[in-house]
């Protein structure tokens, strides 16, 4: 197996392990390191991370919440619906965008989010 595989399958396990721990690993892990470490473009990093994060590392992480009692199932199937049609949205609109202006998009957003979590109480 190639090294690029191993760091794949590498990246793999440390985003399901936090996925499944406190809820990221596309944005936040999967994306910036397709972009840094395996020098892929904004659009391809994004488009392979949602490839990635569709089934795998949700399903098995959501079935120990569920087991658990952790999750909101009618609230989660609204959401469900609302991210069909937003990811179909936003996914056309990302195709119009230049690789430069999504990346600063991308990181806008993960700064605003942190810096609201960093004050929250």
């Amino acid at each position: 197996m190639n090294t690029r595989l191993l760091g794949g399958l590498a990246l793999g396990i440390g985003a399901g392990v936090l996925a499944g721990m406190i809820g990221i690993g596309g944005g936040l892990v999967i994306v910036p390191a397709l972009v840094y470490f395996f020098k892929m473009e904004q659009h391809t990093a994004q488009g392979t991370s949602l490839a990635v994060l569709l089934a795998p590392s949700g399903l098995f992480a959501f079935m120990q919440y569920y087991k658990a009692g952790h999750v909101d199932v009618g609230l989660a199937i609204m959401i469900v619906i609302g991210v069909f049609a937003g990811g179909y949205f936003g996914g056309s609109w990302a195709q119009q965008l230049s690789g430069p202006v999504l990346r600063k998009v991308f990181a806008v957003m993960m700064g605003i989010v942190a810096v609201n979590m960093f004050f929250q109480k």
